[in-house]
């Protein structure tokens, strides 16, 4: 590796020139004034990848925002691999919290700052870049390569699912690799192997036709207000169990291996309760702060309002109240069938003379991958050699519906790579990307495809 590290370290500002390049671009892809901004930014990684030498590079028009695909299919008998990122981006509200503007590219204190640094073009950047290398410093790929990347994941578009799904053969491979996650802290790398699925559904609890006073009709009439509270309060037991009939259907036993493995990156829950400012956690019993935000599901109330809310006090018995409601899904648990349990239930337990209203929202089925799969464990090699550490196998509490979808329509191991830090304020002010994991990063994905080819030769 050590003609790489000459090569990128000579080419280090250039290649942080580029990059400041694309993150100027404001791909907003949530907002339709940037629209022009996130086609522009597509252009710019389909140039990128016609210099870095990539072959039938393509920009496909969706109904939202444009995929951009290419390939360099040149390695017969060698595995292909497919890489997948994103290069739309959030919001920069609230803009007086950034230090330096968002789309003002800056580099300081061994980090470059700009809304996308690490979600997700600067990671998506290094693939570029490696691929680029390969193809100067030895005028061929170890593995065919494909890219296929989007610009909706931020909104979570429906352009992608169906391209996938209209074009198997084309985007047909034997891994996935995705770069846009993190790292556990600086030198632990990590690769996840589980992603919690998503379902929600926003709850409206009715009552008389219009507020009523507290003294003519309290204690007589039902309470918009408490009948939501009371109603709410039935989907937990005291354990912190979801109480939904049926809820747990499709949740995986962990197995001691399993356990054994979440453990060894659960933090000390009392200094994270400290650091959260809590006097302690609260969860489900009998399993710890990782088991429970990586490997359990969850039923959260995302936000509950009604009645007055204004300064003073305004005696009146509510006529509606609503509350937010998202579960996080793990296994083999059902979107649409979680969706409708709650929902009996909700009908099943509201107090007479109040009436529910109640509309399904998003859904997502979790994902998970089996760590033993060798397209993971030469990933793992590939960051031991870099990094001096060994990848961790993860399960992560979020959701990334496309990972699944990946998996799913694909039929292949999907790779997360990640070399962001759970610190670099992705879809926050001030986000940053570390130069050092862009710099190890580099070093790592060459490092892998090497590997992923030489696998396939042996």
């Amino acid at each position: 590796m050590s003609s790489y590290n000459e090569y990128f370290a000579g080419r280090r500002d250039e290649h942080l020139n580029e990059l400041k390049e694309w993150l100027s671009i404001p791909s907003i892809s949530a907002l339709s004034e940037h629209k022009p901004d996130v086609n522009a930014a597509a252009r710019w990684l389909a140039d990128a990848l016609t210099r870095a030498g990539m072959e039938k590079v393509e920009v496909h028009e969706t109904k939202g925002h444009p995929i951009v695909y290419a390939e360099h299919l040149k390695a017969p008998g060698r595995p292909t691999v497919l890489i997948y990122g994103h290069y739309d981006v959030q919001p920069v509200d609230p803009l007086h919290l950034w230090t330096t503007p968002p789309f003002e590219p800056d580099v300081r204190d061994g980090k470059i700052f700009a809304r996308g640094a690490t979600d997700d073009k600067g990671q998506l950047f290094l693939h570029v870049k490696a691929v680029e290398a390969i193809l100067r410093q030895e005028g061929e790929l170890p593995v065919n390569l494909k890219f296929c990347v989007e610009g909706e994941e931020e909104v979570s578009g429906e352009s992608l699912p169906a391209f996938l799904e209209a074009n198997r053969e084309k985007l047909k491979t034997d891994a996935v690799i995705i770069s846009d996650s993190s790292l556990l802290e600086p030198g632990k790398p990590s690769i996840c192997t589980g992603l919690r699925g998503l379902c929600s559904l926003e709850v409206t609890v009715t009552t008389a036709k219009t507020d009523l006073h507290s003294g003519l009709y309290g204690g007589a009439v039902p309470n918009a207000l408490h009948a939501l509270v009371a109603l709410l309060d039935t989907l937990h037991d005291d354990q912190g169990r979801v109480a939904v009939e049926g809820f747990y259907e499709g949740v995986p036993v962990l197995s001691e291996l399993e356990k054994a493995d979440l453990a060894s990156y659960n933090p000390d829950e009392k200094k994270l309760a400290a650091d959260l400012g809590l006097d302690a956690l609260y969860g489900e019993e009998g399993y710890s702060f990782t088991e429970r935000t990586g490997a359990r599901p969850t039923l959260e109330l995302n936000g509950v309002w009604g009645g007055f809310q204004g300064e003073g006090t305004k005696t009146v018995i509510p006529k509606e109240a609503h509350a937010k409601i998202t579960c996080r899904l793990v296994g083999a648990q059902d979107p649409q069938a979680t969706l409708d349990r709650i929902e009996s239930h909700l009908r099943k337990h509201i107090q007479p003379g109040a009436k529910l209203r109640i509309v399904q929202g998003e859904k997502a089925l979790a994902f998970t991958c089996d760590p033993s799969d060798p397209m993971l464990q030469l990933a793992a090699d590939a960051y031991e050699e870099v990094y001096g550490a060994r990848a961790v196998f993860t399960k992560d509490g979020g959701s990334i519906p496309v990972v699944a979808t990946f998996a799913r329509v694909l039929e292949a191991p999907v790779v997360m790579m990640g070399f962001g830090l759970p610190d670099e304020n992705l879809h926050a002010p001030d986000e940053h990307f570390s130069l050092d994991n862009l710099d190890k990063g580099l070093l790592t994905i060459v490092n892998y495809l090497h590997k992923v080819g030489q696998g396939a030769s042996k």
